[in-house]
C-alpha cells in the first residue's frame, strides 16, 4: 500500500506541472500576439518617419547629409537575449549568429564593445571569450520596452563621444512562422546613405507638399534621432517575440513528455492497485480455506 501511495503522490505532482505548463504555453501565445502586435505599430510609425525625412530631404544641403566615408576601425554590437530559461537554443542561436557575423568584421575584439541584453545571452558571450561592457535586463512588457531602449540610445552617445565608435550592429531573433524564428542582424549606424538618397529621390504620393516650420538641420536629425528609436524597439519587439516563441516550443515538447509520464504513471498505479486487490482476495480465500478446513476437521 506504501508504494501505491507514493504512485499517487507522483501522479498529483505529475498533474500539477502539467497544469503549469499549461499555464506557460499560454502566457507564451499571448505574449507573441503582444510583441507582434507592438513591432507592427512601430512599423508603421517608421513609415511615417521616412515620409517626415522625404519632406526634410527636399531643401536639405548635400552636406547636412551622412558622412560618406567609411566608419572608424571600432564597433559596438547590441545582442539581444533573454534572461530567462525556457527558451529552448534562442541564446545559442545569437551568440552564434554574432560571433561568427563580428569574425567576419575582421576588426580586433579590443576594438569592438559589446552591450548584452539579457544575463543568459550576456553569460554566453563571456564564455566565449568576448568582453562585455554592459548587460541590460530584458523588459517584461512592451510598455519597459521604452524605457530600456533610452538606455541603450544613452550608451550608443556614449560609445560615440568617450570611446570614438562610429559603427554600431544590432544582432536579434525574429520571428519567421509560428513558432519558428532565426538570427537577424543590421547596421544601425552609420545610417545608410543609399536608403537615405533613395528617400530624397522618392516622389511624393500627392501633389500637395507638406510644410512645416522647424530649421531643416534640427527637422532632419530630429527624424533621424526618431528612426533609431523606432529600429531599436522593433529590435526588442521581434527578439521578445521570438523567445516567446521559442519557450512556446519547449512547453510544447514538455507538455507531450509529461502526458507520456502520466499515462505511464497511471497504468502503473492500476496494475499496482490490482495486484493489491488481487494479494487480499487471495489472502481472504486463503483465511477462508483454512478455516474451513479447520471446520471440517
Amino acid at each position: 500500500m506504501e508504494a501505491i501511495e507514493a504512485l499517487k503522490r507522483t501522479i498529483h505532482v505529475t498533474e500539477e506541472l502539467q497544469s503549469l505548463v499549461k499555464t506557460m504555453k499560454v502566457m507564451a501565445g499571448l505574449n507573441i500576439r503582444q510583441y507582434e502586435r507592438a513591432a507592427h505599430a512601430v512599423a508603421e510609425y517608421n513609415h511615417t518617419i521616412e515620409m517626415g525625412l522625404q519632406i526634410a530631404l527636399r531643401s536639405l544641403p548635400e552636406p547636412l547629409l551622412p558622412l560618406r566615408h567609411a566608419p572608424g576601425r571600432k564597433l559596438g554590437a547590441i545582442v539581444f537575449g533573454s534572461d530567462q530559461g525556457m527558451c529552448g537554443q534562442l541564446n545559442d542561436v545569437i551568440v552564434t549568429h554574432a560571433a561568427r557575423a563580428l569574425a567576419r568584421l575582421a576588426l580586433r575584439r579590443d576594438d569592438q564593445t559589446i552591450l548584452a541584453v539579457g544575463q543568459r545571452a550576456a553569460a554566453q558571450l563571456e564564455d566565449s571569450g568576448r568582453s562585455i561592457a554592459a548587460t541590460l535586463e530584458v523588459p517584461g512588457s512592451t510598455g519597459g520596452i521604452t524605457a530600456t531602449v533610452h538606455e541603450v540610445l544613452r550608451s550608443i552617445e556614449e560609445w560615440h563621444s568617450q570611446r570614438g565608435i562610429e559603427m554600431v550592429v544590432l544582432f536579434y531573433c525574429r520571428l519567421t512562422s509560428g513558432i519558428f524564428y532565426r538570427p537577424h542582424g543590421i547596421r544601425l549606424l552609420p545610417v545608410d546613405i543609399g536608403w537615405i538618397r533613395s528617400l530624397k529621390a522618392k516622389r511624393w504620393p500627392s501633389k500637395v507638399i507638406p510644410t512645416y516650420r522647424m530649421e531643416t538641420g534640427r527637422l532632419y536629425h530630429s527624424l533621424i534621432r526618431e528612426y533609431l528609436f523606432v529600429s531599436l524597439f522593433r529590435a526588442f519587439a521581434e527578439s521578445l517575440a521570438s523567445e516567446n516563441a521559442a519557450r512556446l516550443a519547449s512547453m510544447q515538447v514538455a507538455e507531450r513528455n509529461i502526458e507520456d509520464r502520466l499515462k505511464a504513471l497511471t497504468s502503473e498505479f492500476h496494475q499496482s492497485r490490482q495486484a493489491a486487490i488481487t494479494s487480499e482476495l487471495l489472502d481472504i480465500i486463503s483465511g477462508f480455506e483454512a478455516l474451513k478446513g479447520k471446520g471440517h476437521h
